[in-house]
């Protein structure tokens, strides 16, 4: 029996308990803060050395010198030609589908003129180096390459560094392959807070970058977390989430299927269901107990929804739609009659799956949309990663002499409102020059 909350709002406690049952706290222990701090000492001090002797000792994987963890390109091309057909050609697939996405997000520039002849705009720049942690080993994901990967390409973003550990020299050469397909031009075989101070701080033989984007374990977000302003981040990521809203009338063995395919992640994974029918509930609890058995991280699934899964009762979808909103999912399922009406009034969700038939699953994987999504109730204020993260805004203004002139009066006024005597004396030689006096 797999002992998954039940909750209700007829209950009177019920938002609290949601509240609860949702915040994430990913508990930066002292001994993760302490360990990612001296990591990241050692390497801004040591670089390659510092590196060297992490890797040794956490990935059991020993070198003479960084540059014999540095792949060669012509590495990763083989493991894309060596890849079985079926493989290859869907990675190729959902490499296609994510960049005909991406290329709909780039944003360009403008200027237009205010009508004294001042020209006002936005130059659009990309970044020019970009770190992409991916985690290694067995916890390899090739599609997490592709997602991150792809649309700083479309960006324009020339220098992608790879980051991977190869725990006992073990390398998944699906993420190799991704990597060749994806465009990245280094590759390390390193890992952990280690890489990404490596890659914020640059050492010898890896470049400083300017945005480390991509998933990674605690050490890896602490680290994240503690350059941030030496370079940017994509998000400090928790766990994978799915809310699924349904009315009722999809297959209950499908929706048990879409808990699991979130909380088979980690044991910290969150899968919620809300529905305004307590039977069909049951019919979904019943069918999560008669497929666990046939899952082959059933373990992880069990202790991720008898640990944050919930299976919620609500009066009606209206309702449905305040918990989906309060939950802020990193995943939101519709599953519903009219999705299309439901998600207009859907304000926080990172991905929005309207349907019966649209799995989350797809979203994962091929069907174009970045599946780096903000978790823990961030997609009240954050966005899924896209092209526009790997791009960079400037403000371009340029005056002519009338310009001056009329911006330069009002700004004199204020600068000496604000006590800054040099900032209106600068407004105003331009005004005088202008005016004759």
């Amino acid at each position: 029996m797999v002992d998954i909350a039940r909750l209700s709002t007829t209950q009177p406690d019920f938002w609290a308990a949601l509240r609860r049952l949702t915040d994430w706290d990913a508990g930066h222990e002292h001994r993760v803060e302490d360990v990612v701090r001296d990591i990241l000492a050692d390497v801004r001090r040591d670089g390659d050395a510092a590196v060297l002797r992490y890797t040794q000792k956490f990935d059991r994987l020993s070198a003479a010198s960084l540059s014999e963890l540095d792949l060669p390109l012509s590495r990763l091309e083989e493991a894309f030609r060596a890849l079985p057909t079926e493989q290859r050609e869907a990675l190729e697939f959902a490499e296609r589908r994510i960049r005909a996405y991406a290329e709909r997000q780039k944003i360009e520039g403008f200027s237009y003129d205010d009508g004294d002849g001042t020209v006002l705009g936005q130059k659009v720049t990309p970044l020019d180096r970009v770190g992409l942690y991916v985690p290694g080993g067995k916890a390899a994901y090739p599609s997490s390459v592709l997602m991150n990967a792809v649309p700083a390409k479309v960006a324009g973003v020339q220098d992608i560094v790879m980051v991977v550990p190869a725990p006992d020299g073990e390398l998944e050469p699906m993420v190799l392959a991704a990597a060749w397909l994806a465009g990245v031009s280094r590759v390390f075989t390193i890992g952990g807070a280690q890489a990404v101070a490596a890659l914020a701080y640059g050492t010898e033989t890896v470049p400083a970058v300017d945005k480390i984007v991509g998933p990674g374990n605690a050490f890896v977000a602490e680290a994240k977390r503690r350059v941030f302003g030496t370079v940017g981040i994509d998000m400090i990521a928790g766990p994978s989430e799915i809310l699924v809203v349904c009315d009722g009338q999809t297959d209950p063995e499908w929706i048990a299927m879409d808990l699991f395919s979130q909380a088979e992640h980690d044991e910290d994974a969150q899968a919620i269901l809300v529905c305004p029918e307590s039977r069909y509930l049951d019919d979904v609890q019943d069918a999560i107990e008669r497929l666990l058995p046939g899952m082959e991280r059933s373990d992880i699934i069990r202790a991720s929804l008898s640990g944050r899964g919930a299976l919620i009762c609500v009066r009606d979808l209206v309702e449905a739609e305040e918990v989906v909103n309060a939950v802020a999912p990193e995943h939101l399922e519709l599953s519903v009659a009219q999705p299309e009406l439901m998600a207009g009034r859907i304000r926080h969700a990172g991905a929005i799956f309207l349907g019966r038939h649209t799995a989350e699953v797809l979203g994962d994987y091929c069907a174009g949309p970045d599946h780096v999504l903000p978790t823990s109730r961030t997609a009240r204020f954050a966005s899924p990663l896209g092209v526009y993260d790997f791009q960079k805004r400037s403000s371009v203004i340029h005056c002519s002499p009338a310009g001056a002139v009329h911006l330069g009066k009002p700004a004199s006024v204020l600068a000496h409102a604000e006590g800054l005597t040099a900032h209106a004396r600068s407004a105003e030689y331009r005004v005088e020059a202008e005016s004759g006096d």
